[in-house]
């Protein structure tokens, strides 16, 4: 049976209040403008609060916490992941084009956040750290959306049968680790001493090694 694939809209912990309500919405702008200029860490409610004009108090009436309000710009973050992954999947590809895109996909996403968004690449990291229910649904989708990719390269006969369906959704899992993991992208001996391109070149090469072990 083919695994299905989770709905893309990321759920977000210690909402409260109207989802739709214009102060809310007003919040997650300023959180995200004073994100993107001092970080995640160095806001405070009370700094939110400032900007907008309100009491730290009547943000609580929305928000039960900091990192409630962290979790809603990193579900709009990893919601872009979870959409590029589910556009992956149901793409008519082949299972090994897939599965060779994935890698640069993820890579090239990464990268743009680091890049171009460093200190939204902090609310990532800050979220994987603390275990925010964002990120462990944006995982959850990777695993599936790998998982299918799989199943139909199985069913069309381009990769192996052998091996268990979850050691090898496993290990593919951790092969992309060095790719797309927030914090692994920022070590020195990954990004700050290799371009962009010899990354792009590291991970193909991975995935080619990973579709020669998949091979029939």
């Amino acid at each position: 049976m083919e695994k299905e694939i989770s709905d893309p809209t990321l759920t977000v912990s210690g909402q409260r209040g109207p989802a739709s309500h214009e102060r809310r919405i007003q919040i997650i702008k300023s959180a995200h403008e004073h994100f993107l200029q001092y970080g995640y860490k160095k806001t405070s409610v009370a700094d939110l609060a400032k900007a907008i004009g309100v009491s730290s108090a009547y943000i609580y009436r929305f928000f039960e916490s900091k990192q409630a309000i962290g979790e809603a710009i990193c579900s709009v973050v990893l919601g872009k992941f979870v959409v590029a992954l589910h556009e992956l999947a149901s793409s008519d590809m082949s299972a090994s084009n897939r599965l060779r895109k994935l890698y640069i996909t993820l890579l090239d996403m990464s990268l743009e956040m680091f890049f171009n968004e460093r200190k939204l690449h902090d609310i990532t990291i800050a979220a994987v750290e603390e275990r925010w229910c964002t990120t462990t649904q944006y995982h959850q989708t990777k695993y599936e959306v790998i998982t299918k990719i799989i199943q139909d390269g199985r069913a069309s006969g381009e990769f192996e049968r052998k091996t268990p369906l979850d050691e090898v959704v496993m290990a593919i899992v951790e092969t992309l680790y060095p790719f797309s993991h927030p914090i692994l992208l920022q070590h020195p001996i990954l990004l700050e001493q290799s371009e962009p391109e010899v990354l792009h070149q590291r991970a193909i090469a991975v995935s080619n090694l990973v579709l020669r072990s998949l091979a029939p």
